[in-house]
């Protein structure tokens, strides 16, 4: 369970820095996301939950 809000923290940070840090940055890739086909999206989506699944374990391997 705590590796799960440790991951979640992070997550948060990231996010929350983008906002502040480049909120038109945001604005402009949110444009182009509309931009695509909503399978692309879906794909995307699906890598992105993929590869957060491999870096878990991958620290969890490395005993973080």
């Amino acid at each position: 369970m705590g590796l799960i809000l440790l991951a979640f923290g992070l997550v948060l940070i990231v996010e929350g820095l983008a906002y502040a840090l480049a909120p038109s940055l945001i604005e402009r890739m949110l444009e182009a996301l509309r931009a695509l086909p909503e399978p692309a999206r879906r794909l995307m989506g699906l890598l992105c939950v993929v590869s957060g699944f491999v870096l878990l374990w991958g620290a969890y391997q490395l005993g973080f």
